[in-house]
């Protein structure tokens, strides 16, 4: 399996928000925190969580590095 890259939380949001998440407002929620780098295991958990909204085929190429 590929390595998750190291993105930051700002990152992360720029990502999802171009599948339509929107950091405020929705009745679904995914945490995701500003930090400066995100921790793997966090940023594991929150492409899970991801993956039921977008399809993990065009998510992947996103998190993960090659």
């Amino acid at each position: 399996m590929p390595k998750l890259r190291t993105l930051s939380g700002s990152e992360v949001l720029g990502i999802l928000a171009e599948f339509g998440f929107q950091p405020l407002g929705q009745t679904q929620t995914l945490t995701i925190p500003n930090h400066k780098e995100i921790d793997r295991g966090t940023l594991h958990a929150i492409f899970r969580q991801a993956c039921r909204f977008v399809a993990e085929s065009e998510l992947r190429p996103r998190l993960f590095a090659d």
